[in-house]
């Protein structure tokens, strides 16, 4: 039987099983606060398993969101993540229509290992191939042609041992920014869009967006700038009103606030901020480098000791710094070990802080 993904009574279902206020309702699912992010950890066995040991853990302390990209450890961390899934849900732990799955393509993705010669195996892979042509790499990693898109969507659908991907990201898009007009950009995102609308239609994924670094974040009319005004419009180009482009992933932290601060998207004549601009339009919005590496479970100052009082870890002040900013779905922080786990997750016991609260700590 085809898995139906996640779903509204599904996900409700799940959301139940936990204490209250550690789930986001957005697009029609109960999405958990917290996310697992499968991006850091050596390209080895040793990492597989540590992964294998931590999803299912994750999974029964109240997250049913799981983020990989088929360019993570070369395509290890999505298998990681299918294999680990699938134990789950043999196990009874957990049903399909229950979970949250994203994943991200666009960048080059070698297969278990670095290959001896990235330029030949894009050559043998892609272009012999005929999935792309050797002009359609930009910055020597990036491709955006719907063919090979198209091609990444279908790997990692098998690798995550699914039938369905909840959210598809192109994967950091405005790389290509760096070696083509923004018109000819415009272009390719456009035929991506239209090439996802049809996969939405065939259900090989719910909904897609754009996975980025800095694009969104960056000064309007900077070089590297995207727009989610346009974004959408170009979305609403290829599939109408009813358009699935409704998702967003950036990074967002105690040490990166701009998406909250910085007020350079257009929502018709008003200036907003990335995360107003996402909320106001109902997107699913994720946060990478909730924790930043690691760089943010240590060390922080006494006064946010004293500001998240009740918590016993850096680690969970700066995750719940980014669960409790307003518009934010969930905050994606890296898993691979239990005690990361274990210490993360604690969260779903407290909730989230009011924006009353938060409002104190930015004007602060």
């Amino acid at each position: 039987m085809r898995d139906p993904g996640a779903t509204a009574e599904g996900t409700h279902r799940y959301e139940q099983r936990f204490p209250a206020g550690h789930f986001r309702q957005v697009c029609g699912l109960s999405v958990s606060t917290i996310g697992l992010g499968t991006y850091l950890g050596e390209p080895g066995e040793e990492t597989d398993r540590a992964y294998q040991e931590s999803v299912p853990r994750a999974v029964r302390m109240g997250c049913n969101l799981f983020d990989t990209a088929i360019n993570y450890r070369f395509q290890r961390s999505e298998r990681s993540i299918g294999l680990a899934l699938e134990k789950s849900l043999q196990e009874g732990n957990v049903s399909r229509d229950e979970l949250v799955i994203s994943t991200k393509g666009g960048f080059l993705s070698f297969d278990e290992t670095h290959p001896p010669n990235p330029s030949r195996y894009f050559d043998d892979e892609f272009v012999k191939t005929g999935i792309c042509k050797a002009e359609d790499l930009v910055a020597g990693c990036h491709c955006l042609t719907p063919a090979y898109l198209e091609n990444q969507l279908e790997r990692s659908l098998k690798n995550l041992r699914v039938d369905c991907i909840d959210i598809y990201f192109i994967h950091n898009p405005e790389t290509q920014l760096a070696e083509i007009s923004r018109q000819d950009f415009l272009k390719r995102m456009l035929a991506a869009f239209k090439m996802l609308e049809r996969k939405a239609v065939e259900r090989k994924i719910h909904v897609y967006g754009a996975a980025t670094w800095n694009g969104f974040r960056e000064t309007a009319g900077s070089p590297g700038y995207l727009s989610l005004e346009e974004m959408i419009g170009l979305a609403r180009e290829a599939g109408g009103e009813e358009h699935h482009f409704r998702a967003i992933q950036f990074p967002f932290n105690l040490a990166m606030p701009q998406a909250f601060l910085r007020r350079n998207q257009k929502l018709g004549s008003q200036s907003v901020s990335l995360l107003e601009a996402a909320s106001r339009q109902g997107m699913i919005v994720l946060c990478s480098a909730s924790i930043l590496q690691g760089q943010l479970s240590r060390n922080l100052p006494a006064f946010l000791t004293d500001f998240f009082s009740g918590l016993r870890t850096d680690a969970q002040r700066a995750i719940q710094f980014v669960r409790s900013t307003p518009g934010v779905t969930s905050a994606l922080v890296g898993m691979s070990q239990l005690g990361h786990v274990e210490e993360n997750l604690e969260l779903a016991k407290h909730l989230p802080l009011s924006w009353e609260q938060m409002r104190n700590l930015f004007e602060g």
